[in-house]
């Protein structure tokens, strides 16, 4: 029998909205995926948004890119390298493919009995992690700082923004000056801002999120041999040979991988590679993403080249109610991946159909 693979489109309201240097988001609007073969059911997840605010996809984008053109190299069910093989005769476009590449993760996974951690390898059997927390009203920041180090989380990060950037951190040390902190600009600055940048070292910081272009290394290079606070990219950093670009020009000494971001998780295994094998960083960052996407990013976390916390908080944090029966829980700032075969969540099918606004079948 034909594969059947279908999209949902849902909508789920943020408890709290979330403010970064892009913009405020107060609901989350995903496209998550459903594989059927063989008697397995697999999902994933699309980290596009409705606009090219984080990258150039966004949902409209990913859609044509997914019915049009990367469909077609899933009908005979390959395993995700090859899938991404095929995928190269698509020029970038790396969110939409990766939402079909982790769902062949899911399905392989699935197919084998093995939770995804396990049939990946490497797995240190929890995951690290951190928190990121977006811009407000300066005492409601320090407040939620306070309410992440009372729940146990190993790292908080705060967003920044020009201007607003010692008013935060400078809050936030008053009170805790020993916490790990990380600051993120999602892109805000540019170099000729370097004055600026060279004054946060003063905060002590684990590391300084991609605070020069979503697209740029040379700059970041120059940055790095002015301040003292390591540099961690993030948007710059869309494929294992920038990865090696950016560590053979001393742009960076941190990497977050977001896998939607790079392709999915082959990419994100050899990026690691690369980072760890050049002295650098690492740690899986989030996209806001339901309980699907969490729980790719909570197995890739899990992973023995991942050395820093990452966002991976539970989604209690962000929603209400997930679309999945069985979230994640946090103990002692660990999480541990799930341990049924694939990713292991239990969508919670009803609602997600609730939620839905679109349910689209493409093959």
């Amino acid at each position: 029998m034909k594969p059947r693979l279908s999209c949902f489109e849902v909508v789920l309201p943020f408890k709290v909205p979330f403010t970064t240097s892009f913009g405020t988001q107060s609901e989350r609007h995903a496209l998550l995926f459903r594989l059927e073969a063989d008697g397995v059911v697999a999902y994933s997840e699309c980290v596009t948004d409705v606009g090219p605010h984080y990258s150039y996809e966004d949902n409209y984008t990913a859609m044509h890119i997914i019915r049009e053109y990367l469909a077609k190299f899933v009908e005979d069910l390959p395993v995700p390298k090859v899938f991404l093989e095929r995928s190269e005769a698509v020029k970038g476009h790396n969110m939409a493919k990766a939402a079909l590449e982790m769902l062949l993760w899911d399905y392989h996974s699935k197919l084998s009995g093995k939770p995804i951690h396990e049939y990946m390898g490497g797995s240190k059997g929890y995951a690290d992690v951190g928190i990121s927390i977006g811009m407000d009203k300066v005492e409601k920041v320090v407040a939620r700082v306070g309410e992440a180090i009372q729940r146990g989380y190993r790292r908080v990060k705060v967003k920044i923004e020009r201007g607003r950037e010692h008013e935060i951190l400078g809050a936030i040390r008053e009170v805790y000056p020993e916490i790990p902190l990380t600051a993120d600009a999602n892109c805000d600055y540019r170099i000729k801002d370097i004055e600026i940048l060279k004054s946060l070292d003063r905060y002590n910081l684990v590391y300084l999120e991609q605070p020069l272009d979503h697209d740029d290394l040379v700059d970041h290079a120059k940055l790095r041999k002015q301040i003292s606070t390591p540099i961690c990219l993030d948007e710059s950093i869309t494929s294992p040979d920038k990865a090696r670009k950016a560590f053979e020009i001393g742009a960076a000494d941190v990497v977050n991988i977001k896998p939607g971001r790079v392709g999915g998780f082959t990419n994100s295994l050899e990026i690691a590679r690369i980072a760890r094998d050049q002295g650098g960083h690492v740690w899986v960052g989030g996209m806001l993403e339901t309980g699907i996407g969490r729980a790719f990013n909570v197995a890739l976390a899990s992973h023995s080249l991942v050395d820093y916390p990452g966002d991976t908080s539970p989604n209690d944090k962000y929603f209400e109610q997930d679309i999945v029966k069985n979230p994640f829980k946090m103990i002692d700032g660990r999480i541990k991946p799930n341990t049924g075969p694939g990713i292991g969540v239990d969508v919670d099918l009803d609602y997600l159909i609730k939620v839905s606004i679109k349910m689209t079948r493409i093959v």
